[in-house]
């Protein structure tokens, strides 16, 4: 039997249930008295709960819900937002882009919180060019584990342990970052077809520098690995067409459809994925130049269906997302025919290049190779197959992201993030009594020994 205003919560993927005392909180004060009052097992901030695996859940302990914290200020002058750690990129998106404004790295969803963005430090298709989120952040304020607040900014080695930190080293309650000058809402798609892994990976190498956002799908079904490669910029007023101008700042947020509350657990199958596949594939131009998208189309397409995640049924489904260094891309095609010979098949599934990381000691983006797929958790030898996966990964140099991981073990964790003896330092000096903590944290065995 829960406790009083206990709560089961899970990730994205719908795995690994937890039960903890969630607490919402309308402001900063409210944080400070939570963190100094927290029970033996711990405090932890929550978002919008898009971390696909177990780091925004604490067994038995109290869990924030910071959605109140989302008050949003624009300075036109600088392009510099300041916002509430609950404001979601979505309502962001909504107060900046009508001002000619965008937001310096969204997701593959908006429905992220500014908090979470931090935490993660959320990439996109733009990281080659632009970073991760962290690296546009100017200025947070942090509640530490004494319940005091910092101000926080990139010379303190604070700030870096925050960036990526998983929520572990305080609750973020407002941040500041700059954002992107655009003349229009809409994003100017060059689309081509690749005929396989090698060719898609190919196209990527040559012509990736030449803009600003680029991401591959790719079938997993098909034994070739072929792919879509979309590449865009952000389109200057002059190539919208006159009729639209009047409209070419306009954003809309709004979902399509919802999934079912109930989808029965072999909705998705061979049949079904490959289906599904075909028709992605052969709806895409063989090559398309110049076409005009919105936010919503290019970058958050399954923003459009809420709770997509039921798709996956009552078993629920992970994200396995790996980055490597440009010499072992071969791992790409690797898991792809791993995945596919024991029947883990995705309509899932991303390639993008990488861009140098930052000082941040936990972020996940490295030079080199990401593949992102999502399957169903339930599938027959997945586990000791990943498991494989993970040591090919480490050996190369390679690492998860923690935001999508639900599995990964304590030793790949420190063998695949060296710097994490760095990051336990400033942790430590934030946090000394170990308040903030997680399932993940937990699992992976974050947050060491304390006083």
């Amino acid at each position: 039997m829960r406790s009083p205003g206990e709560q089961l919560l899970t990730g994205w993927g719908r795995t690994a249930a937890t039960g903890a005392r969630v607490q919402a909180v309308k402001g900063e004060e409210e944080v400070q008295d939570a963190v100094k009052t927290a029970g033996p097992r711990g405090i932890l901030a929550r978002g919008l709960g898009r971390s696909y695996g177990d780091a925004a859940q604490s067994s038995g302990g109290t869990v924030l819900d910071t959605a109140a914290m989302n008050a949003i200020s624009l300075d036109q002058a600088t392009g510099v937002v300041t916002a509430g750690a609950g404001a979601s990129m979505d309502a962001i998106m909504q107060a900046i882009v009508p001002a000619g404004f965008f937001v310096p790295v969204t997701a593959g969803t908006r429905q992220v919180s500014l908090g979470g963005a931090i935490a993660a430090d959320i990439h996109g298709k733009n990281h080659h060019v632009d970073g991760s989120f962290g690296n546009h952040v100017t200025h947070m304020q942090l509640v530490d584990g004494d319940g005091q607040v910092r101000e926080l900014t990139p010379n303190d080695p604070g700030f870096w342990a925050t960036v990526g930190g998983m929520g572990l080293t305080g609750v973020v309650t407002q941040a500041s970052f700059n954002c992107i000058p655009i003349s229009s809402s809409l994003i100017s798609v060059d689309t081509e077809r690749a005929s396989d892994l090698d060719d898609v990976m190919a196209r990527m190498i040559e012509r990736d520098a030449d803009y600003r956002y680029s991401v591959a799908w790719i079938d997993t079904v098909h034994p070739s690995g072929r792919g879509v490669i979309t590449r865009g910029d952000h389109a200057d007023i002059d190539q919208v067409p006159t009729s639209k101008r009047a409209k070419a700042h306009s954003f809309s947020s709004k979902a399509l459809a919802t999934a079912p509350s109930f989808i029965p657990g072999g909705l998705l199958n061979a049949l079904t994925v490959r289906a599904f596949n075909e028709a992605w594939f052969r709806k895409a131009p063989v090559h398309r130049e110049g076409e005009l998208q919105s936010i919503g189309a290019f970058f958050h397409p399954l923003d459009g269906v809420k709770e997509w995640n039921r798709v996956y049924g009552p078993g629920g489904f992970l994200q396995y997302q790996f980055v490597v260094p440009d010499s072992h891309g071969h791992l790409v095609r690797r898991t792809l025919e791993a995945l596919r010979g024991i029947g883990a098949l995705s309509f899932l599934t991303v390639v993008k290049r990488f861009g140098p990381g930052n000082p941040a000691p936990l972020s996940f983006p490295q030079p080199g190779w990401t593949l992102a797929l999502d399957v169903p958790a339930t599938v027959k030898g997945l586990g000791p197959l990943l498991d494989e996966l993970d040591e090919e990964v480490t050996d190369a140099g390679g690492r998860l992201y923690l935001a999508k991981d639900s599995r990964m073990s304590p030793e790949m964790f420190r063998r695949t993030y060296p710097r994490l003896d760095e990051w336990q330092l400033a942790r430590n000096e934030l946090d000394p009594r170990g308040t903030f903590t997680s399932d993940l944290a937990r699992r992976l065995n974050l947050i060491g020994v304390h006083s």
